[in-house]
């Protein structure tokens, strides 16, 4: 089994090249545009996930989750749940399907965001946080853990922005798109260490 460093500074992963998502971004606004997105998701083995949230800065205020990113390594989808009033059932299959593994950091959290939108059994998730501490890796934030498996760093600059702005900005495709696809390569990256393959 490969080894990594237990740890990585500020300063050492600052220092990194960025990561940065070289696929195809598509941004899910609509029913048909979803339909679309789910009918290419329905059809992968694994996916990067993550989710976003307009920052509140109210005490006790916590405000619904905008956004969902399903990544690929050749496509993104960002689906933006604040455009839906609720999440499709077709999307939700996909969320429950233990087939479709998700792969993404602290998942736990957006789980239960998503939830709040609609009721759904998770399966297949698989958070890069436990799944480290196999091999011996202790800093488990998203940034450290991209430093350390793929030598390359995340930019963490957009996710203070508004996530429910009438659209998003290149800046935000680019930060979202990448960080699901981070937590892909990076499932990746363990898996081969471990000597195994997707």
């Amino acid at each position: 089994m490969k080894r990594f460093a237990s740890e990585i500074s500020n300063e050492e992963a600052s220092a990194l090249p960025a990561a940065q998502f070289d696929g195809h971004i598509i941004v899910v606004n609509d029913r048909q545009a979803m339909n679309e997105a789910c009918r290419y998701l329905e059809k992968q083995r694994v996916l990067g996930f993550d989710t976003e949230t307009r920052p509140s800065f109210t005490s006790g205020c916590v405000n619904r989750m905008a956004l969902l990113q399903l990544s690929t390594y050749e496509r993104c989808y960002l689906i933006r749940l604040c455009k839906f009033t609720r999440i499709s059932g077709r999307l939700a299959a996909i969320l429950e399907n233990e087939k479709i593994l998700k792969v993404g950091a602290a998942v736990s959290g957006d789980i239960t965001g998503l939830n709040r939108i609609k009721k759904f059994e998770p399966h297949g998730f698989v958070d890069l946080q436990n799944e480290v501490h196999k091999f011996g890796i202790e800093n488990v934030s998203l940034r450290k853990m991209a430093g350390i498996v793929l030598g390359e760093k995340v930019s963490k600059a957009q996710r203070l922005s508004n996530w429910e702005a009438k659209t998003l900005t290149e800046q935000q495709r680019m930060y979202a798109a990448t960080d699901a696809w981070v937590c892909l390569r990076i499932y990746d990256a363990l898996l081969e260490a471990a000597g195994k393959c997707q």
